[in-house]
């Protein structure tokens, strides 16, 4: 079991449907948790007489359905919503907080662009791995990277793993049994309800996604998982510099 966490989304509601089952069984546990949403997500939404005060209330829903998951560590980025890319910036940004937090994992959303359901990869969501990538290899690690960091106290640090959320399925290597968690996520996502014109098709959804997950990792039957695309980056397998 780890002991701390980073979670990075590209949009507030991202990291519920993709880990908040993982999340809540986890703060369960014990684990400390933060999350990391990189952008604004003030391009959502369908209601146009939210448009004014679409950021405050996108923030609020996560911090809501973050406290469901048991996280009160929560970080924006600010970015704009559909505009998000792998700049020095946000990779400086990013390799920061995990060097402030020294996470035993990072979780993420997926560079790779999932063919069977595109709305996975939402260009923001693609960039969001993407950086996280850069981050954790070489930047986070490397303390020649980004030295202004090092001379603010905040020593180059070695993220044991990463984990994916929200990938091509044919990469995903992990299931977590989430049975016990499957109502604390649904109360998560049904808190975005600015980004849900149909919850109930929503709930349904989800729960038959959640069961096929658990099918695929070989779960009995009857029961819910979420999948992960899990790398080693500083483990005992891996060899640094190769």
């Amino acid at each position: 079991m780890p002991a701390r966490v980073l979670v990075f989304a590209a949009h507030p509601d991202d990291l519920d449907f993709g880990a908040a089952g993982t999340i809540a069984r986890w703060t369960a546990a014990g684990v400390q948790v933060s999350y990391c949403i990189m952008t604004d997500g003030d391009a959502g939404g369908f209601d146009d007489g939210q448009r004014a005060g679409i950021v405050e209330l996108r923030a609020a829903e996560q911090a809501k359905a973050a406290a469901l998951a048991g996280v009160t560590d929560l970080h924006f980025l600010h970015q704009p919503d559909g505009y998000l890319e792998p700049t020095h910036e946000v990779i400086r940004q990013t390799v920061e907080l995990m060097r402030r937090i020294r996470p035993d994992i990072v979780l993420s959303m997926h560079p790779e662009r999932a063919w069977d359901r595109i709305q996975k990869s939402h260009p923001d969501h693609l960039a969001c791995g993407e950086i996280v990538t850069r981050a954790i290899y070489p930047a986070v690690e490397n303390p020649y990277a980004y030295p202004e960091l090092l001379e603010a106290g905040l020593a180059a640090y070695k993220v044991p793993y990463l984990w994916f959320y929200g990938g091509p399925g044919e990469r995903e290597n992990h299931f977590v049994d989430i049975t016990d968690w499957v109502d604390t996520k649904l109360d998560a996502i049904r808190i975005h309800a600015s980004q849900h014109p149909d919850l109930a098709g929503m709930d349904a959804r989800v729960r038959q996604n959640l069961m096929e997950n658990a099918a695929r990792g070989g779960l009995p039957a009857g029961r819910s998982a979420e999948a992960f695309h899990v790398v080693g980056i500083n483990t005992p397998e891996t060899i640094a510099g190769f």
